[in-house]
C-alpha cells in the first residue's frame, strides 16, 4: 500500500503572504518523515470565484471547473495540515470560501493546522476545526500557533530555527497526525 498523501493546505492568497514561508518550513520537517507523503496545496492554484454553487456540495458536486480541479487535489489526499493566517480574530476569507466549495472529498480525513499571526492564529485556527466538523473532518488538538514575535523575527531575517519551540511543537503535531492518518484511512477503506 502506498504512503498516506496529505496536503500542505495555504490558505492565503494575498501579495506578500508570509504563508509560503511557513508551508516551505513545515514541509521540509514534514518531508523528513518515512512515513507520510507531503505536498503543497495553493489556493492561489485555484483562483476560485465568491461562493455562488446552485446546489450545495453536499448533495451535488461543485458545477465551476477551478472548484472541480480543487475538489479532485482534495480528493486524492489522506490527510491535511490547513496554513492560515489570522485575519480580523478569524481564518482568511480565501481558506472559508474554497472549503465551502467541498463536502465529501473532505470527510473521515485529520486535518492539523498551522496558524501565525495574532495570538499565534489561534483563533482563526479555532473557527476551521468548528467549520471542518461540519465537513466530517476530524480536526487535531495538536497545532503549531506562530505569533507576532516570531513573524516578524523571521521577516527581520531570523529563521524557523531560531525557535526551536515551534519545531517541537510540529514534530508533536506531526505524530498526532499520522495516527490519525493511519487509523481513519483504514476506516474509510473498511466500510
Amino acid at each position: 500500500m502506498s504512503l498516506p498523501k496529505i496536503g500542505i493546505v495555504i490558505g492565503s492568497t494575498r501579495e506578500g503572504r508570509f504563508g509560503d514561508k511557513v508551508a516551505d518550513w513545515i514541509h521540509g520537517l514534514a518531508s523528513q518523515r518515512s512515513d507520510l507523503e507531503f505536498e503543497i496545496v495553493d489556493l492561489r492554484d485555484y483562483p476560485l470565484p465568491l461562493y455562488d454553487e446552485p446546489v450545495p456540495p453536499i448533495y451535488q458536486p461543485a458545477t465551476h471547473e477551478v472548484a472541480q480541479r480543487l475538489s479532485a487535489r482534495m480528493a486524492g489526499l489522506d490527510g491535511y495540515i490547513f496554513i492560515t493566517a489570522e485575519y480580523n480574530h478569524a481564518p482568511t476569507g480565501a481558506i472559508k470560501n474554497a472549503i465551502d466549495y467541498l463536502f465529501p472529498e473532505l470527510g473521515r480525513k485529520p486535518a492539523a493546522f498551522v496558524g501565525y499571526g495574532g495570538v499565534g492564529g489561534a483563533r482563526a485556527v479555532e473557527q476551521l476545526r468548528l467549520i471542518l466538523v461540519e465537513l466530517r473532518v476530524a480536526p487535531l488538538r495538536d497545532a503549531v500557533h506562530i505569533g507576532l514575535a516570531e513573524l516578524l523575527g523571521i521577516r527581520e531575517g531570523k529563521t524557523f530555527s531560531d525557535y526551536e519551540y515551534l519545531s517541537r511543537s510540529a514534530e508533536t503535531m506531526l505524530d498526532e497526525l499520522a495516527w490519525w492518518v493511519r487509523t481513519l484511512r483504514e476506516g474509510r477503506n473498511n466500510q
